[in-house]
């Protein structure tokens, strides 16, 4: 044994007679980080880390996790509710257009429509509303020429918004209508040259029923197989 083996000896049976092991431990408590930071140390001690020791979950931390979980959920019933209502829309969306699609003629096809949307979503009504001159079928509205581009510009598809004044498409129901939604047609009869500009308006008694932030696909579905449903029968027969 050379003479560092012996002063390292020397040097290690003076610090055990320093070291007392309750300071040890107490040390320790208050350290603990310190041999949970030393994974070579551990490894010569044949100690392995488990889970609950890779981090201290003090109560503030316990606290924030709790938060962060109640809001994941949150967020995922909130998702898990629009995709149910969603679905519930598309569905009675298709069942509307089976509705349409019972029609025998131009004028029960408007009826349908009026009466499908009631049932199917509750609306306070439909209506559909064809430029002038020519041919209005029983229970149609008439609007002047070029009062379709006024409404919804000269390439609008659609609008949803509040209900305004001089619309008056939903007869009885009009005084009951706050907000509307508006669905350009170009309706094309099969004893007729050329088409017709159209609306197909629904409207709802609630002020957010509509609103410009909504999507509009699911309306313009049901004016579209409005739309194919009116070129099966001659405008002059109606």
């Amino acid at each position: 044994m050379d003479h560092s083996e012996l002063g390292n000896l020397a040097m290690t049976a003076e610090l055990q007679s320093d070291l007392h092991w309750p300071e040890v431990r107490l040390w320790l408590e208050s350290h603990g980080q310190h041999l949970l930071d030393d994974r070579e140390l551990l490894e010569q001690l044949g100690l392995k880390i488990s889970e609950a020791n890779v981090v201290d979950f003090g109560r503030a931390a316990v606290s924030k996790m709790e938060a962060n979980a109640q809001r994941e959920a949150g967020a995922r019933r909130l998702i898990e509710e629009i995709s149910r209502t969603n679905f519930a829309a598309q569905t009675q969306t298709h069942v509307a257009s089976l509705d349409l699609m019972e029609a025998t003629g131009l004028i029960e096809l408007s009826r349908q429509l009026d009466m499908s949307t009631q049932a199917r979503f509750g609306l306070a009504g439909a209506a559909v509303a064809i430029e002038k001159p020519g041919t209005i079928p029983f229970g149609w509205k008439a609007l002047e020429p070029g009062r379709v581009d006024a409404l919804l510009g000269e390439d609008g598809r659609n609008w949803l918004g509040p209900n305004f004044t001089g619309l008056d498409l939903f007869g009885p129901a009009d005084g009951e209508v706050k907000s509307v939604a508006l669905v350009r047609m170009n309706l094309r009869f099969p004893d007729q040259d050329e088409p017709r500009p159209a609306l197909c308006a629904f409207g709802s008694t609630e002020d957010e029923g509509f609103t410009p932030a909504m999507g509009g696909e699911l309306i313009a579905y049901v004016a579209r197989v409005f739309e194919r449903m009116a070129g099966r029968w001659p405008l002059q027969e109606a």
